[in-house]
């Protein structure tokens, strides 16, 4: 008990060494010009993209789940992707001018970060967190996942010592050596941490909200994907398959369920087989059921990020060798419905509607299970009803003929490049935004006066006549159906009647 003891003091001790060398680093980080901290980012960049490969192994070897092939992808596109969108964006000094408001905008640090990294993405989510951090004039203090500390402090170490070699003080990427939930939960609650990024469960993220600091946090996802009678079919099959099987199934932005048009059902079905996914009869999927959920709504760590196969093998089925995906059919959506929750692996459930109303019904009833503000994908022809289903769904992305896994994180889409996606309030979260660096900067404003303004009779105010030209000036390109004559007769008959209020 004493030994147990004596380990947790030193872990903590080291908890609290980290975040110390971590705010001095940050303080003398936050004097970085632009040009110093575009040098730190690049290299930490180029350092984490050489190491790719290295690292998905790593992580594979570690915890168990998924594929070297797409975890290197992702490893790729957090040191590519990410740093390409973050490269030219200013976060030193003034990064920002409006010279018809007068308002000038400049960026300050937070501080130290608190970043907690999840085992199905602990790389990327790493290299991601280090770069957004770095380019912000952040320090962060790195929380792994217990099950993936190796990979995780790997890839961070990676981004440390490039960061370094290019002038980053030491300290400034820091993480917990031996991470345990109290320890976590330390690191979140510690007075000189300033923010929280949190990337986990939905415990993790009321811990974080919880710890009397700004937090993002992000919700589950359990990702519908709708194919209406008017989509592409096989296009939209092999986007679903692609993201579902990739790195089997451990983004949480991955399809959970298809939702079909009866009329285009058949050729689904025919498209799933011919890209090699398994249909599952009644008493197979009841069995994966019992492999995925051996308690209710308790999802089995065992086989998250595992192949179709092996998941097949543990509910004693034997499927097609090179099955890819398994599929069960499902009539009701409920929390005592396995498949209709979210599985993080190739399973995916297979509704059947009659038409598109009754498909974004049940689309909502599946979010309602555990998505609610995540994301949900549409493979449709129908401009139409694809924006009612933006305007329906309690989600922060509808993504629209691509894979959803691929397109939520801004791989195959628009959307910034992130591995933390904001839910918004459906999901209990502070922002609906793919989380960037644009959420790491406290912005201040330096506002000039444009305006005065009459209070009664007073002296300070300026004449009417030049107030009513204010007013004209600024309101008219807002509203250019209205002339300047309308505006300014609008203007002096308010200005009348306040002055009529303050004789009263």
């Amino acid at each position: 008990m004493i030994a147990r003891i004596d380990q947790d003091l030193v872990a903590l001790q080291l908890l609290r060494d980290a975040v110390a060398s971590a705010k001095a680093a940050q303080e003398e980080f936050a004097r970085f010009n632009q040009e110093q901290v575009d040098r730190v980012v690049q290299a930490a960049a180029e350092a984490a993209e050489a190491e790719a490969e290295t690292l998905a192994r790593e992580a594979v070897e570690e915890t168990g789940f998924g594929v070297v092939e797409h975890k290197t992808m992702k490893n790729l596109f957090a040191a590519r992707d990410v740093y390409d969108s973050i490269r030219d964006v200013k976060t030193v000094g003034i990064i920002r001018e409006d010279p018809r408001r007068k308002v000038v905008e400049a960026a300050d640090p937070y501080g130290v970060i608190a970043a907690v990294i999840p085992s199905t993405n602990p790389t990327s989510t790493a290299i991601f967190k280090c770069l957004i951090a770095l380019k912000t004039r952040n320090a962060i203090v790195i929380s792994p996942h217990p099950s993936a500390s190796r990979c995780t402090i790997r890839a961070a170490e990676i981004c440390a010592k490039a960061a370094y070699g290019a002038g980053a003080p030491r300290g400034l990427i820091g993480w917990v050596e031996k991470p345990t939930v109290e320890l976590t939960e330390a690191l979140m609650k510690h007075p000189d941490v300033q923010l929280i990024l949190a990337t986990g469960g939905a415990g993790l993220v009321r811990a974080a909200y919880s710890s009397g600091k700004p937090a993002y946090g992000v919700g589950p996802g359990n990702v519908p994907a709708y194919i209406e009678e008017s989509a592409d079919v096989p296009r939209a099959v092999q986007d679903i398959f692609t993201s579902k099987t990739f790195d089997n199934g451990t983004i949480c932005a991955s399809e959970q369920a298809v939702v079909v048009d009866r009329r285009v059902r058949e050729e689904v079905i025919r498209e799933f087989r011919r890209h090699g996914a398994y249909m599952l009869s009644p008493e197979e999927k009841e069995a994966v059921a019992k492999v995925l959920f051996p308690s209710p709504r308790k999802l089995n760590s065992g086989i998250v990020g595992k192949s179709a196969v092996y998941i097949a093998s543990q509910a004693g089925i034997t499927v097609p060798p090179g099955t890819k995906l398994l599929i069960g059919e499902e009539t009701r959506v409920a929390a005592d419905v396995p498949f209709a929750l979210e599985k993080l692996s190739p399973v995916l459930a297979f509704y059947t509607v009659e038409n598109w109303e009754e498909g974004c019904r049940c689309c909502i009833d599946l979010l309602a299970l555990g998505g609610r503000g995540h994301s949900l994908v549409i493979h449709s022809g129908n401009e139409e009803i694809i924006r009612e289903f933006l305007l329906q769904k309690p989600v922060s992305r509808v993504l629209v003929n691509t894979p959803a896994a691929l397109g939520a994180i801004g791989a195959t889409t628009g959307l910034r490049p992130s591995m933390t996606l904001g839910c918004g309030s459906f999901g209990g979260n502070i922002t609906s935004d793919n989380i960037t660096v644009e959420h790491l900067m406290n912005i201040k404003r330096l506002a000039y006066g444009t305006k005065e303004v009459i209070i009664g009779g007073s002296a300070a105010a300026s004449s009417e006549e030049e107030l009513v030209k204010a007013v004209v000036q600024e309101v008219g390109p807002l509203v250019p159906h209205v002339n300047e004559q309308e505006i300014s007769e609008v203007v002096r008959e308010v200005m009348g009647r306040m002055k009529a209020g303050y004789r009263t």
